[in-house]
């Protein structure tokens, strides 16, 4: 289980790193030929639409395929998507930009099920801390991911195409380590505690017949995870997504855009070495709440200034809310559907958080142009209003029973 889980945070870690350079290089690359700054973020955007699209055919494929061959093809996704943008970037093409992001939009949601592949990777009593154990991986992306930002960005020309030539080769590796994790069968219920995980290829029986996804979508305990969970990466998305135009537009240098991305995935992934232990010593909600209270802290951080140190914290703090918002949100969806119902309930999911990421992410860059930083930070406080609302709901609904 641990060699899994430990190949798998790999993964997770170089997959994101791939996806922070994304976020850290497009913006501002695209700003260097196009002339229409407001649309800066649409690759970005598209690469969002990708997922949102993408999320549905990717978990029938590994209900059936096997979760290795799933995200391995997502890596391919990822090399193709990434030589399309920097093909677009070479040739000064916004629209083959556009359409590499969009590619690498089945990439992303391949990896976004790494969460869910975690959990099938351990016993039932270690659900939140293998969700957070994967996502701490993005400890090292926020180190690999804008370093190699940095280190690129003016290596060739034009300013960062050797950005996506790296983009590429991180996919190719996640490619290959996925060869040496062994998944269970989709439809296997999580392994009980010490014992080994079984190949792909072991037959087994699900307990009971997959309910309809109406029905699973309707549970308290599936709407307030999915509200919590769109509202986490929404708002998290709304203000990253803007922060490279701000900064270079308040007359800061593109390398501090690398820093504040920097310090803000640090801060989504960071405390994912201890977010598992929270939820299980103060519960999943309280620690949904302290996101909540931490991404309004961010928010706070921005209102009061335009300098570096206001743009590191409010993203640090934004990353911190995300973090615990976020994987919060998953522990709880995972509670709501039965082994053979896995495919299809965390599709649904991802598709409606990345289809309001996806939203999200395009209103920034518009925002962002038209009102500005601090109204773009104002307008956020409404999203979380609404996560605040669906967790005190949920938290005064009587105790379900078990998926």
């Amino acid at each position: 289980m641990r060699r899994n889980l430990f190949l798998l945070a790999c993964c997770q870690a170089i997959g994101q790193a791939g996806n922070t350079m994304m976020f850290a290089a497009t913006a501002v690359s695209v700003i260097t030929f196009y002339p229409l700054r407001e649309l800066a973020t649409l690759p970005v955007t598209l690469q969002h639409l990708g997922v949102m699209l993408s999320v549905f055919p990717a978990g029938w494929l590994m209900q059936r395929m096997g979760r290795r061959f799933g995200f391995r093809l997502g890596s391919v996704f990822g090399m193709t998507g990434a030589g399309t943008v920097g093909l677009g970037l070479y040739n000064e093409s916004f629209v083959l930009m556009c359409a590499g992001g969009l590619i690498l939009g089945y990439a992303v949601a391949s990896l976004q099920m790494y969460r869910f592949a975690a959990v099938e990777l351990a016993p039932p009593s270690y659900r939140a801390k293998a969700i957070a154990w994967v996502t701490a991986g993005g400890v090292v992306a926020g180190i690999l991911g804008p370093g190699i930002v940095r280190w690129t960005h003016d290596q060739w020309m034009p300013l960062y195409i050797g950005t996506y030539v790296a983009m590429i080769g991180v996919h190719a590796v996640v490619f290959t380590i996925m060869s040496f994790i062994r998944f269970p069968r989709m439809d296997e219920p999580a392994a009980p505690a010490g014992s080994a995980i079984r190949s792909d290829a072991s037959p087994t029986a699900p307990t009971a017949p997959p309910r309809p996804l109406l029905e699973i979508a309707s549970q308290p305990r599936f709407i307030v995870a999915v509200i919590c969970g769109m509202v986490a990466f929404g708002t998290m998305s709304f203000i990253m997504s803007a922060s490279p135009l701000a900064i270079v537009g308040c007359g800061l240098p593109h390398a501090e855009a690398h820093w504040v991305i920097f310090m803000h995935v640090m801060g989504m992934f960071v405390p994912s070495f201890f977010t598992g232990n929270l939820i299980t010593r103060y519960g999943t909600l309280n620690v949904m709440f302290a996101g909540i209270a931490l991404f309004l802290a961010g928010i706070a951080a921005a209102l009061g200034g335009l300098t570096e140190w206001h743009f590191r914290i409010a993203l640090t703090l934004n990353g911190i809310g995300w973090n615990f918002l976020f994987v919060g949100a998953t522990t709880l969806v995972t509670t709501c559907y039965r082994p053979n119902e896995r495919g299809k309930a965390q599709a649904l999911n991802d598709f409606l958080v990345f289809g309001t990421t996806a939203t999200a992410s395009f209103l920034a860059g518009v925002l962002q142009e038209v009102l500005g930083w601090h109204p773009l930070n104002w307008s956020s406080i409404a999203l979380l209003a609404i996560a605040l609302v669906a967790a005190t709901w949920l938290r005064l609904q009587p105790e379900p029973e078990p998926a």
